[in-house]
């Protein structure tokens, strides 16, 4: 199974462009005001006409509103939504919505009771900070988990190795300057993500 790669917090046309193009199989869209990767409902909604088909759309959310949380269903009908495991409680979603709840490395994550796919990240989303990679691998044996957080193309490597996840997830990784990615980095952080797919046995495929 090809190992899932999700480019996060694209801001502009040429973003999107470069990410589809390198490969990505899944965008993500940030709606958190503390972001510098935050988006207006118009820019997003103006946004969704680079994707192509095939390459999947992530309301990245944290802490939301039910109000923002259905202004951007309305706006973009995103293939996914991505928020804190602790935030899904308290939403009313519609049924049907793909949901991936965002789990960190405290530990707990281990024992918790575990949906179908989750990303699995440091303490502070979008902040470069590295997951722990052991506890990753312990989730990553049980369902289907993304990995984030201080991701680049020189360290995932070493990361899908030791994690072996389903998929990886990128944003400050692949940036030039906080907020702003770059084409470059995108190609070479994919590039050496699909290197190192891991080659899974037929009890991981079930």
């Amino acid at each position: 199974m090809p190992l899932w790669i999700k480019i996060c917090g694209l801001r502009t046309t040429a973003a999107i462009e470069a990410a589809a193009a390198a490969g990505a199989d899944a965008l993500g869209f940030v709606f958190h005001d503390a972001s510098p990767r935050n988006l207006s409902l118009a820019t997003a909604r103006d946004l969704q006409r680079a994707v192509p088909p095939g390459v999947e759309r992530v309301a990245v959310f944290l802490h939301p509103s039910q109000a923002l949380v259905d202004a951007v269903l309305d706006a973009i009908a995103p293939d996914w939504l991505q928020t804190d495991a602790g935030d899904l409680p308290g939403l009313r979603l519609p049924a049907g919505l793909r949901v991936m709840p965002v789990l960190r490395d405290d530990g707990a994550a281990a024992a918790a009771a575990l949906p179908e796919r989750v990303l699995f990240e440091g303490a502070r989303s979008g902040a470069g900070e590295s997951a722990d990679w052991t506890v990753a691998a312990a989730v990553a044996r049980r369902t289907r988990l993304v990995l984030a957080g201080g991701l680049h193309a020189a360290n995932v490597a070493a990361a899908v190795t030791a994690v072996r996840p389903f998929g990886v997830d990128v944003s400050s990784g692949v940036e030039r300057e906080r907020g702003l990615k770059d084409a470059t980095l995108i190609r070479q952080f994919i590039r050496a993500a699909r290197a190192a797919e891991p080659v899974r046995s037929v009890e991981e495929l079930r």
